[in-house]
């Protein structure tokens, strides 16, 4: 098993900035990517971004070129830093994890606000 705790969420002005964390503990060598999914309210669980063991990194279209994804494999760690933070935005941040033999695991969530 793999527990995922992500931290950094908050109340942030539009074209702010937002640095949010999540790290991994538990069986966290079968894990191969390391991703951030957001869900606005009352929307869908959308994709934000990945990043895998060999540094690959993938982005959702809204995203590219505000976010950047950061993992740490030895660490177990992966950021996300976010900028020209914009109302829609606003969500609920989840980690999740891929690991080896199909394993899928989720964070609780950060909730991250972008309002004037």
């Amino acid at each position: 098993q793999v527990q995922l705790e992500e931290s950094g969420g908050g109340l942030v002005q539009p074209g702010g900035s937002l640095r949010l964390s999540c790290a991994a503990s538990g069986r966290t060598f079968d894990i191969y990517t390391m991703e951030w999914y957001r869900q606005p309210p009352e929307k869908q669980r959308d994709f934000v971004a990945r990043v895998n063991r060999v540094g690959s990194t993938t982005y959702g279209d809204s995203v590219k070129g505000r976010f950047t994804i950061s993992g740490d494999f030895a660490k177990n760690t992966v950021d996300l830093q976010m900028t020209s933070l914009k109302p829609e935005d606003t969500a609920v941040y989840y980690c999740y994890a891929y690991a080896y033999g199909g394993k899928n695991y989720w964070g609780q969530g950060t909730h991250v606000t972008v309002s004037s």
